[in-house]
This record gives structure tokens, sequence and C-alpha cells, in this order.
């Protein structure tokens, strides 16, 4: 992990995939060039094997709250084998997508078994699911973003793949970063799951919907930018596009839109 290209990669000792979505450009703004804040919102894998090291990474970050967007049945099985971690200093908050279906890698291969051919139809349509189902967690943490310009977060899920994929893409393209470096920064999950992602993979291989399929399994654990764009895409043809999900979904005004954008942007 402590490989990894930084930025956007962060080496915290026992978290995969841990990365800053800031530094982005945004289109937004007259005249005045804008990107994402920096050291505001960061994104992982799920935490379960941090270190009193990592913890203490996550304090000197400044992350106040962590989004732990696992579902009820992710949580038990983790209970099963190991404590939720609870780090001193640091708010975990529980917002489920969804409540009561697992959607951890393994489980959209046997949901989604198109997930694991080449095409993005599979993951499109389980992306799609997922929006639908996540309008109160993603409105919970957007109104975080909202209320709190001085506090640096930290989303998850399990691989810190879809979900989180879909929220990091939401919020940057609520602030106007274009689709391409959206898919492109999804894609960097690539290079942050490199580590892991043979012991992912001998996992998904154990499942019967992917027994056998060793490309099949790698292909479910991938984060390619095509699949990314091709949400985008979905998500204004079948959800009214960014600003209509988050309204109209999420139950957010356009005040609270504007006053997200602020706080995730920064001028120069």
């Amino acid at each position: 992990m402590n490989d990894l290209p930084s930025p956007p990669f962060v080496p915290v000792e026992g978290i995969h995939n841990f990365r800053d979505i800031g530094g982005y450009l945004s289109a937004t703004g007259a005249g005045v060039p804008q990107s994402i804040r920096r050291s505001f919102i960061y994104r992982s894998a799920e935490p379960s094997k941090i270190t009193s090291t990592g913890a203490q990474k996550l304090r000197d970050l400044g992350i106040t709250t962590i989004f732990d967007l696992r579902s009820a049945p992710e949580i038990k099985k983790l209970k099963a084998r190991m404590p939720v971690v609870e780090i001193e200093g640091v708010r975990r908050v529980w917002v489920p997508v969804p409540q009561d279906k697992d959607y951890s890698p393994e489980q959209i291969a046997i949901r989604y078994r198109d997930c694991a051919s080449k095409g993005t139809e599979g993951f499109t349509r389980a992306y799609k699911d997922i929006l639908e189902s996540a309008p109160l967690s993603f409105r919970e943490i957007l109104l975080h973003l909202r209320d709190n310009s001085d506090e640096s977060c930290l989303i998850h899920c399990t691989a810190g793949k879809d979900r989180t994929g879909l929220i990091t893409a939401l919020i940057l393209s609520l602030a106007g970063v274009d689709d391409t470096i959206i898919a492109e920064e999804y894609e960097l999950t690539e290079i942050g799951l490199a580590s892991w992602r043979p012991a992912i993979v001998s996992h998904l291989l154990q499942e019967p919907a992917l027994k056998g399929n060793r490309e099949g399994a790698e292909n479910m654990i991938s984060a390619k930018a095509e699949n990314m764009r091709a949400a985008l895409k979905m998500l204004r043809a079948s959800l009214d596009g960014v600003e209509g999900y988050l309204t109209q979904n999420c139950g957010l005004s356009m005040e609270d839109l504007d006053k997200i954008r602020k706080n995730v942007l920064v001028s120069g």
C-alpha cells in the first residue's frame, strides 16, 4: 500500500484503496478556475484491519467522521469474525446501502451475474439498483458536507469500489467535474485494490456463481472507467441527472446543492 502514487493515495496502515478525492478541476465558476478541495473528502475500502498507527493517521488527516455504507448483512458477517472498528476521536456513522441486502462484491456477483462479463450492462443495472436504494444514506452524507465545511470525512463500503464510487461520482459531478475525469478517478480503484485483489478473487471463486471462472471474478472486482461512464449516462437517462436525483430522490433543495458546491470547491 505504501507504493501507491500520492496524491491521490494516502498510506493508512490496515486500509486498502485509501485516497483523497480532491484536486480535480471543475467546470463551474465565472472565469475563475475552481477545483475540488484537497484533504476534505476521502474514500477507501473497509477499515476492519486498521492498526493503531493507521488510526492515528486518520486523526492526523483531520478526519472527524467515517461514513460506513455497508449493509446490515455485511456488518453481521463481519461481527462473526471481528468487531466493527470504532476509532477514538472519530465518529462512525452507519449509512447502509441498502439496509437489508448484501452488496459486497461476492453478492453482486450472485445477484448480477452479467457483471462477470466484459460489457457494462451488469454494472449499470447493479448501479441503478444501488442508486435507487441509497437516497436516505446519500442524503445524510451530503447534508454533512453542507453543514461541516471545516471537518474532513471518510466514506467507505466493503471494497471502496461500487457504492463508494457512486457517492464520489455524485459529489464530483455536482461540483462540475467532467464525466471523463470522474470515470478516471473511479478507475484508480484498480490500483488501490491491486495488493488485495488476489485474495478477493480467490474468495469470489468459492461462490457457485463464479466457481472456476477466474476471468469473471477478475471482471467482477474490476473498476473500469467505461463502467462509470455508463452509470453516469444511465443516471441522466433514468434518474433525471445528478441534480434531479439529489433533489427528487434524496430530498435536497437547490439551496442545499449550492451550499455543498461552495464547501466542496476551492478557487485557484
